[in-house]
Order: structure tokens, then sequence, then C-alpha cells
């Protein structure tokens, strides 16, 4: 009779260790992968792309003036924003492997393998576009009537001697230069080739 008990005790455990081990890589308003599953995602993807000579993307992306939106509408229709942001974002993606993650804030983060920069830079305008179609109202934004988002796009061959952190930072270089430039719109940087 103990073993009967047992079991479904064990079983109950292990999926109760498993949801434990999904809330620690999954963000909890948005349900979209968080920081840490996309940091370990980076570093696989890396040394997949140095085995197989593929470039990597990455795509970093900001929701232009979020703290006015928060300072407007408040907390609440704040988080509403970023869930409604977080829901259509994937839409935009049409391969199983490419992941999209909440980086913090009010800062997404994309990571496509085996993804050209010119690849990188469509998908960047069709999540743009695909945050534009919300029309979602924002009083507060010096660029649009609604919720738009900047992005900065950086793609690489990886290599063993370099980091994929680098990708990273040339990735938020170019949102920053989105930024620069008006927002609402996708930065690539100026190298039109894959380097």
């Amino acid at each position: 009779a103990a073993g009967d008990h047992r079991v479904p005790h064990t079983a109950y455990r292990r999926q109760r260790q498993r949801g434990i081990r999904d809330r620690a890589f999954i963000d909890a308003l948005t349900g979209l992968p968080n920081r840490r599953q996309f940091d370990q995602a980076l570093q696989a993807e890396w040394q997949r792309g140095v085995r197989s000579g593929q470039p990597l993307a990455l795509l970093l992306m900001d929701i232009d003036f979020f703290k006015q939106y928060n300072d407007l509408y408040g907390h609440p229709e704040g988080d509403a924003c970023l869930q409604a942001v977080a829901k259509v974002l994937p839409s935009g993606l049409n391969r199983s492997y490419d992941l999209i993650a909440r980086y913090g804030g009010e800062e997404f983060v994309c990571l496509l393998p085996e993804c050209s920069l010119e690849g990188a830079r469509a998908k960047a305008q069709a999540l743009c576009a695909a945050v534009r179609a919300l029309q979602r109202p924002h009083a507060g934004s010096q660029v649009a009537a609604h919720v738009t988002i900047s992005i900065g796009v950086a793609a690489v061959v990886p290599s063993a001697d370099a980091r994929p952190e680098q990708l990273l930072a040339q990735a938020d270089a170019h949102l920053y230069a989105a930024k620069q430039a008006g927002r609402n719109q996708v930065h690539a940087g100026n190298h039109e080739k894959v380097s």
C-alpha cells in the first residue's frame, strides 16, 4: 500500500521540479523566454555557428518612449502594452528555432541562427510593422500616435576567437543608432556584408 502512495508522490515531485525549472527560464509577465534562457541559447547557437560556419543574427528591440507610456497610462497599462508586444513579436518569425526573449524592462531580443544580415534586417522590418499594426495608442510618443519599436540588427559568422557578447554589443550599438536617427525604425549598421 505504501508503494501506491509513493508513485503519485514521485510523479508530483518531478512535475513540480519541472514547473520550477520552466519558471526559471520564462518571463512571468510576457510568457516569453527570459534573459537567462536567451543567454544559454546565445552560447549554444554561437558554438553551433563556429562548427557550421553559418551566420548568426541578433535583433535587439526597444519599445519607443516606454517611460512616457508608463507615466501617461500607468504601470498596469504599461504591463498590458508589454504583453501585447510580446504576443505579436513571435508572429513575425516563421522558423521554430528562432528565439524571441524578454531581455529586460521594455527590451526584447531575437536570436536568428543561420540568418544573414540581409535576412535579419527583413525580419526586423516585419517585426516593426507587426507592432505598428497593433495600433496601440501612445499619446506620449514623439514619433507616432501608436506604440512603435526600434531595432538594432547585427549578424556575424561565429568564430572560436570571438565572443557572442560582441554580437550583442554590435546589436546594442545599432539599436542606439536607430534611436538617435529618430526611433520607429531598424538600424543594421553601415556594413551590408556579413563580416
